[in-house]
């Protein structure tokens, strides 16, 4: 071998040894609050049951976790972001205009969102209608709209306690809010003439208090609070069923049953999104992404199941598995 070959030969080798040097081992996931108790599980069994380090994983909500996730390819951005709802179409757009070509979604189950109080009360059952009553910004007296002058439960539904109304949700960034003002503020609204179009402005004298993007702080509120009424995902409802009580909304009691049967009117799907053009860099987000979709997580009787998650049917347990052993990419006719 000639003197140039060999310098050439070794260049190659010193590059290939600083590309495996720079590939990054510990995964950044970012996003909601809902999905971080599940995302928390695997990332914890990952990094017990490889060779790899556990996953920073950083609650930012949904719409949060998004803003990161679409802010650039490379260091300083997330390779993962969870959500407990769909990439919207102006978040697709927003990646795309930011570099963000190659995104690979997966759906890892149901949830469904809890009103619930401590059960130091008495179950409330409540309608849409009368949450809508309750949490709006502006709500119809006499035809017309104007400034919620509800403060009272009783004011509401005769047959409701007399208990002042704190409602305690997730801010806007969350998907749990996102769902919430589309499932229950938005559908209400529909019931009133008054508005002409969806509405999902809340109130701001203290009516709704935002409490956070992690709804463990909710859940803590309200074994401080026993008046107040909280807003998050069923799974935390579920942790702590020996201290809360979830209403039913609309006649349905909200269990893993109603909400998988879709039957639960305020149930949404669960994903988390990978950015494929960090494969180089950080491969082994393909290890934990398959861990996080195997039999063994979201099966039906899967590990997630036994903390809260509605796991997917079979068949829909198979096409995620497909879909990610393909690196299925998303387009922007998936979310129309």
């Amino acid at each position: 071998m000639n003197r140039i070959l060999k310098t050439t030969v070794l260049a190659a080798a010193v590059m290939s040894v600083a590309g495996v040097a720079q590939a990054r081992e510990q995964i950044n996931i970012v996003g909601s609050s809902t999905v971080y108790p599940f995302s928390s599980f695997v990332a914890e069994e990952f990094g017990a049951t490889t060779n790899y380090p556990t996953p920073v994983i950083e609650s930012t909500g949904s719409g949060g976790g998004m803003r990161l996730f679409c802010n650039g390819v490379g260091e300083g951005t997330p390779d993962v972001t969870n959500s407990s709802r769909r990439m919207k179409v102006s978040e697709f757009e927003r990646c795309k205009e930011n570099g963000v070509t190659d995104i690979t979604e997966v759906y890892i189950g149901s949830d469904g969102i809890a009103f619930a109080q401590s059960n130091e009360n008495e179950p409330m059952p409540v309608t849409r209608e009368q949450i809508f009553l309750a949490a709006a910004q502006l709500v119809p007296v006499d035809g017309e709209l104007v400034e919620n002058p509800y403060t009272n439960w009783n004011e509401i539904d005769p047959s409701f306690p007399d208990r002042d109304i704190v409602i305690v949700g997730p801010p806007t960034t969350s998907g749990t809010r996102d769902s919430f003002d589309e499932l229950v503020m938005e559908a209400a609204s529909e019931s009133f003439p008054e508005y002409g179009e969806e509405y999902s402005d809340l109130r701001t004298d203290g009516g709704w208090i935002d409490g956070g993007e992690n709804d463990n702080l909710i859940v803590q509120r309200l074994t401080q609070d026993t008046t107040a009424f909280g807003v998050f995902g069923y799974s935390f409802l579920e942790e702590n069923d020996h201290v809360l009580i979830g209403s039913s909304i609309d006649g349905v009691e909200p269990t893993p049953e109603t909400i998988a049967k879709d039957e639960y009117p305020v149930a949404r799907t669960m994903f988390f999104y990978i950015k494929n053009q960090h494969a180089d860099d950080v491969p082994v987000m393909y290890d934990y992404a398959e861990m996080f979709a195997s039999d063994l997580m979201i099966g039906q009787d899967g590990l997630l199941k036994d903390i809260g998650l509605i796991v997917p049917t079979a068949d829909a347990v198979d096409r995620v598995q497909q879909d990610l052993e393909e690196r299925k990419q998303l387009t922007l006719e998936m979310l129309k």
